[in-house]
């Protein structure tokens, strides 16, 4: 089973069941950002976190194979090659369909306004290494029927 197809596998048992990635990545021992990630294809888990979504989702052992196999991240859009903004286009490439997963688990069907808008940066002393926090806040705006 290739990841594009796990994808779609997961996703479908993930509604079936009514579950939100919390569960899922409490099944997995992991967090649910992480655990989402993978679930979309663009991280891998090790065997007994593979297995353990797999069995929380009903779904069989190529689904679990398929969670550890390393991904091919990748994205069609032009990357700016200024190494700062290049991350953040690698943060939205690998990590942005969790957001929207995440956002939508919470919230519904909508998106994180960039007008209605707050981000901080600040840096964090850490022996190992200083840390960039990166603080976004924006209001939830459903999308709407008409």
């Amino acid at each position: 089973m290739n990841k594009e197809t796990m994808k779609q596998v997961i996703l479908q048992a993930k509604h079936e069941k009514g579950v939100k990635w919390e569960q899922v990545g409490k099944a997995a021992g992991l967090s649910p950002e992480f655990t989402c990630s993978a679930c979309l294809g663009m991280n891998h888990l090790e065997k007994e976190n593979a297995d353990a979504v797999a069995e929380f989702l009903e779904l069989g052992s190529e689904v679990s194979e398929a969670l550890q196999q390393y991904p091919y991240k990748s994205w069609e859009q032009s990357v700016p090659t200024d190494p700062v903004i290049y991350r953040w286009y690698e943060i939205v490439g690998v990590y942005g369909e969790t957001i929207k997963e995440i956002i939508k688990d919470n919230f519904g069907d909508g998106i994180m306004s960039a007008i209605d808008f707050s981000m901080n940066i600040e840096k964090q002393e850490d022996p190992k290494g200083d840390r960039v926090v990166v603080t976004m806040n924006g209001k939830f705006l459903p999308y709407k029927s008409w």
